[in-house]
């Protein structure tokens, strides 16, 4: 279940503040000249009763039966029309959007990020958002979101096989060419982009000597980049690195 209170506490850490939904009227979106394109609900206690009827909507499988693809088109273009928070409104939309998915089944964790196809057709998205409260086009709309799910799925599919592509190649080649080899030394590795002295001395279960020098033996040889950063080093797992980046091989 997903409540109102959820996506307060979603917005909270967002935006580092506890401001909840909006107080005060005021609140306008402008298109990029500076003019006014859309005013959302501005009374608190409308604000409230449309995030709780938002509430049921997600739900409550009987509001409306539809594909949760469809369905979660319209959460989201409702959520952003309501637009209850100060700040953080797109962002906490897009995660309600990925959160809904995984309550529906269709994702197991939160991974499709749709984030991005968002941001990059941007200028599509709030047109069709605003098409849709002028002229009530909802079709335009869901086809939209419908392939930005398509586009983002096969994306994150590609970056997952290239991830494991990857993990294997560094699995083969470190246990080929030294001894200190170990499942979890690879673990630790593609846990995360990057990992520290202290990560792999406690992944590894060795001393904060051993782990660095097996840290720098892996960055002398390529397989991870050294950064110094206050006091502390990090080592960029360069393969991994690039995939998130988007680098070609």
């Amino acid at each position: 279940m997903i409540t109102a209170n959820h996506i307060i506490e979603i917005q909270a850490e967002l935006e580092r503040n506890n401001a909840g939904f909006r107080k005060l009227p005021g609140t306008a979106l402008k298109n990029t000249g500076g003019e006014t394109v859309y005013t959302p609900p501005q009374e608190p206690a409308e604000i409230v009763a449309l995030m709780s009827d938002l509430e049921r909507f997600i739900n409550d499988p009987d509001c409306f039966a539809a594909d949760p693809l469809i369905k979660m088109a319209l959460i989201h273009h409702q959520f952003e029309s309501i637009h209850p928070f100060y700040d953080g409104n797109g962002r906490t939309g897009r995660i309600l959007n990925v959160l809904y998915l995984v309550k529906e089944g269709l994702l197991d964790v939160p991974v499709l990020y749709l984030s991005s196809h968002i941001v990059r057709t941007k200028s599509d998205y709030y047109h069709l958002l605003q098409t849709v409260r002028d002229n009530d086009s909802w079709e335009d709309w869901v086809l939209y979101m419908l392939e930005a799910v398509e586009q983002t799925a096969s994306h994150t599919i590609a970056t997952i096989h290239a991830i494991k592509t990857a993990l294997f190649d560094y699995k083969h080649r470190i246990r080929a060419g030294y001894k200190f080899y170990s499942q979890d030394l690879i673990n630790n590795l593609f846990t995360h982009p990057y990992t520290k002295i202290e990560f792999a001395q406690r992944d590894l279960k060795v001393s904060r000597l051993t782990a660095t020098k097996y840290m720098e033996a892996l960055s002398d040889d390529g397989f991870v980049q050294k950064h110094k950063v206050g006091r502390s080093n990090y080592y960029v797992n360069v393969a991994l690195n690039d995939i998130l980046l988007g680098k070609p091989k």
